[in-house]
């Protein structure tokens, strides 16, 4: 949207109506060349300046839009109409820190104007600076002079609430937003969201605003379903198209349990496109361009294009990985972009859409009575509904002695430590106080809470009043500012985690349990609120499971008690999660697959046969005879090695061998300092191996070969840790 705020210099009459004819018409090439034009004529052209930029992104053209902000900059640096747009066009593209001095800079130039601080308000969200963003967000209510200008300052104000740990008013600004516009898709996903972690909000109230949600943008879209009969007219054992559609394909906790999927879901029986939401790349999305046999970037596109597009490559079954959270896919999918859809993984509850056909979950996670909670049809797995792999963000870190799991702190500390990691907006004031009467029935205990903007002195001087307030003994309250680099090394000062409630962790837990802390968790009623209890049970640690607040105490008691023991239950708690199902990639691709095909065979026999059950049962018999029989054997790993480059994991070695050799018959240079190789062809070992273990999680060659790059660089100690790893891989091969 441009933004326009004040009027232009009359100077230039007759180009500037052309300008604005062009702008009100949509025209974006005539547009361009107008501004051109005009630049070319006087090059310090205000409107000319304000509107190529915006022309110019209209149709696509990021980078030169950019530059001709850039330019337009230059010449008119206090302009504020043009620093917005400037702005707005870098906070689309996911690069808000490069708007930050610019909005910062519009707001003082035009102090009561909403539009401006509604836009810093976004910039600061974008850059987790809350606090900062939170009082943008009032400031745009109390100028708000339009409903438009209401409803985004209330959309600004909620965000910024949710993570400040203010979860009921966050609803309650999403809620008075949607009473001012039903038809605000943003205050929907908020609401639904941040509903999640409200204690005053249980799982039939989360479906019917669900149900809300589909009720304004399904509707309209349902007439224009195709019947999709070209696939219709396939059989049960084709080779499926999956697609998975997110906007997460990059440095987000989605990646920790989907990456395995892409990289080794059986390409036999499926061919993998990866359909991706968000404007920006980062190293991951390179990893996810290599697993997926099509990557294909939606971003930008309106949702029917989207699904348009979907379509076009006759995808057979579309796959949700965001739900209700930020550039999701879903009013796509309301398009019925494919035959099967199906909600797995981001959101913890419901999408709303009858469009959506199943959500994957799990026998335990939820309920045997949990159906009415959802308007897919739930696919049960016999095992948990993912499957998790750790350091996402540096997969080679995994093996680093940083990361190894370490004696419990309490037997240098001389104290119990609890701990969580969570996101503040998960601790709420029930979960606090319970916490609190934890503190005060173990008097020598500690507490440790890491969260976002616990960096900022008055954030967390007001957080640790709060606790104050709610019974936590502050001299023994440890707030950490949240720093992704320390995702995993925070858990070496932690003896015991807490599992907030009703909005359990999900990510978090994985990572306590990958390093050794055992987790105290709460049983609740529905999807969101059992996670922990999902987890738990399959790693076969029921006991730390509790039904109420008084076994939640007992159980973080018991476990507290014996510092020795639970020592020894640290340091053997990893090999615990890594030989459970809770990481067997083998075995939940396999039930992934199992599911993906039910699914498809049910759709197909229903379109076959529909309302005739006894045909539907004969077709499924009859099929059942002529399933593949080579599909009962393991599918072989596979490794791409670059976007639609899919070779064989014995491929992969024999390239990884010739490269070793190669770099062998030289002599290493020296690494750098910060330690990057020097030496190109031990670079390529270096990367390779990175490559294979991206696919295969601790394939012996690769760390075999790493142990010989390490070695080559005089790194004998990260070589050794190499191998250490490489031969615990052949011998539980």
């Amino acid at each position: 949207m441009y933004l326009e705020t004040r009027s232009l210099s009359t100077s230039h009459a007759n180009i500037d109506e052309r300008l604005r004819d062009a702008l009100r018409n949509a025209e974006w090439s005539l547009l361009t060349r107008l501004c051109k034009q005009a630049l070319r004529k006087d090059g310090r052209h205000l409107l000319a300046h304000r509107l190529l930029g915006f022309s110019l992104a209209e149709q696509g053209l990021i980078e030169a839009a950019i530059s001709a902000y850039q330019q337009g900059q230059a010449k008119w640096p206090d302009d504020a109409e043009l620093l917005i747009n400037y702005s707005n066009v870098l906070l689309k593209n996911a690069r808000s820190i490069e708007a930050t001095p610019l909005l910062k800079a519009a707001c003082l130039l035009r102090p009561t104007h909403a539009a401006c601080w509604l836009a810093y308000a976004q910039c600061c969200y974008d850059c987790r600076e809350n606090e900062e963003g939170m009082a943008a967000a009032i400031r745009a209510t109390e100028l708000a002079t339009t409903p438009a200008e209401h409803l985004a300052a209330l959309t600004q104000r909620a965000i910024h609430r949710r993570e400040l740990g203010q979860i009921r008013e966050a609803v309650e600004d999403c809620e008075a937003a949607l009473s001012l516009c039903p038809i605000d898709l943003a205050s929907h996903t908020n609401r639904l969201l941040f509903m999640l972690a409200d204690p005053q909000v249980d799982a039939q109230q989360v479906v019917a605003a669900a149900r809300e949600y589909a009720a304004v943008f399904e509707p309209p879209l349902r007439p224009q379903w195709p019947a999709f009969s070209q696939q219709a007219a396939t059989g049960p054992w084709k080779r499926l198209r999956v697609g998975f559609v997110s906007p997460d394909f990059r440095t987000h906790s989605v990646m920790y349990f989907v990456e395995g999927l892409l990289a080794q879901l059986d390409r036999r029986q499926f061919e993998i496109y990866a359909f991706y939401l968000y404007p920006k790349d980062d190293y991951i999305t390179t990893r996810v361009q290599r697993h997926a046999d099509h990557f294909i970037r939606l971003s930008g596109l309106s949702a029917q294009a989207q699904a348009e597009v979907i379509r076009s490559l006759e995808i057979d079954i579309l796959i949700d990985l965001a739900g209700h959270t930020g550039h999701n896919g879903l009013l796509a999918m309301a398009h019925k972009a494919a035959p099967v859809q199906v909600s797995w993984l981001g959101y913890p509850a419901t999408t709303g859409l009858s469009s959506m056909d199943y959500k994957f979950t799990d026998e335990v996670t939820d309920l045997a009575d949990a159906d009415d909670q959802y308007t897919e049809r739930l696919y049960r797995m016999p095992t948990f509904f993912v499957c998790y792999r750790p350091m996402s963000r540096n997969p080679l870190w995994r093996y680093q002695p940083s990361y190894l799991v370490r004696p419990t702190p309490a037997l240098t500390n001389r104290y119990i430590t609890f701990g969580s990691c969570n996101n503040l907006g998960k601790l709420t004031d029930e979960v606090l106080t319970l916490w609190g009467q934890l503190l005060a029935n173990i008097p020598t205990a500690h507490l440790l809470i890491e969260g976002k903007n616990l960096d900022g002195p008055e954030f967390a001087a007001t957080y640790r009043q709060r606790c104050s307030r709610l019974g936590i003994d502050t001299a023994r309250l440890d707030l950490v500012p949240l720093d992704n680099a320390n995702q995993y090394l925070t858990y070496h000062r932690i003896d015991i985690a807490l599992d907030p409630f009703p909005l359990t962790g999900g990510t978090t837990t994985f990572d306590v349990l990958w390093m050794g802390v055992p987790i105290v968790s709460m049983i609740g009623q529905s999807f969101k609120s059992r996670m922990g209890v999902g987890m738990l049970t399959y790693l076969g640690r029921s006991e730390w499971l509790a039904y109420d607040n008084v076994e939640y105490l007992r159980i973080a008691a018991e476990l507290a008690e014996d510092v020795d023991r639970l020592n020894a239950l640290r340091l053997g708690l990893r090999t615990e999660l890594e030989q459970s199902v809770l990481m067997r990639e083998d075995l939940f691709n396999q039930h992934f697959a199992d599911g993906l095909r039910s699914m498809w065979v049910q759709w197909l026999v229903q379109v076959k046969h529909p309302g005739d059950d006894s045909a539907q049962a004969q077709a499924l018999e009859n099929w059942l005879t002529v399933v593949p029989a080579d599909w009962s054997k393991p599918a072989t790993p596979g490794v791409g090695l670059a976007p639609g480059q899919r070779v064989s994991l014995q491929d992969a070695h024999q390239r990884l061998q010739e490269l070793l050799n190669s770099a062998k018959a030289e002599l290493p240079a020296a690494a750098t300092a910060n330690g990057m190789i020097k030496n190109k062809l031990w670079a390529e070992v270096t990367e390779l191996s990175e490559t294979i273990l991206s696919a295969v999680p601790h394939d012996a060659m690769a760390l075999a070969c790493l142990a010989e790059v390490e070695q080559a660089h005089g790194h004998p100690e990260f070589a050794v840790t190499y191998l250490r790893y490489a031969t615990q891989s052949l011998s539980a091969a």
